[in-house]
């Protein structure tokens, strides 16, 4: 009568079984690569602005062009000094590629007439909503 039934030590010892982890390795980069994709990079102004305060406030898309100006009354974008006169062709440039609302960021001691001049030349440079970014009461 032949064996029907083996011991379990009598299984070939040297026989490993091992789980195969390069799928899971694939999906992991598969959905790190999605999240970086479909992420949303806003690009700041790169100066620190203290904000004024107002009573109505409404939260604006992300996407948009973050102009900041100091309390000295230099303009930046992207970390970078641009002007006054650099505001128009900055924000004509980024238009080209999709209409986004043009955010300026403006230091609570800022003179009036730096911000309305700001706001005047991304207006000229194309953009049709233009706001002036302020905190929340």
């Amino acid at each position: 009568m032949a064996r029907r039934f083996q011991r379990f030590s009598d299984i070939d010892s040297g026989s490993k079984s091992e789980i195969d982890i390069s799928p899971l390795i694939d999906v992991v980069f598969i959905l790190l690569i999605f999240f970086i994709v479909t992420t949303v990079f806003v690009e700041e102004t790169g100066v620190e602005i203290n904000k004024p305060r107002a009573a109505t406030q409404q939260d604006l898309e992300r996407n948009s062009i973050l102009i900041g100006v100091t309390r000295n009354g230099e303009v930046f974008y992207g970390g970078s000094q641009i002007g006054v006169a650099g505001v128009r062709s900055t924000v004509a440039r980024l238009l080209r590629q999709d209409s986004m609302p043009v955010i300026i960021q403006a230091d609570r001691e800022t003179p009036t007439e730096a911000t309305v001049s700001v706001l005047d030349e991304a207006k000229l440079g194309g953009a049709v909503n233009v706001f002036v970014s302020t905190l929340n009461e």
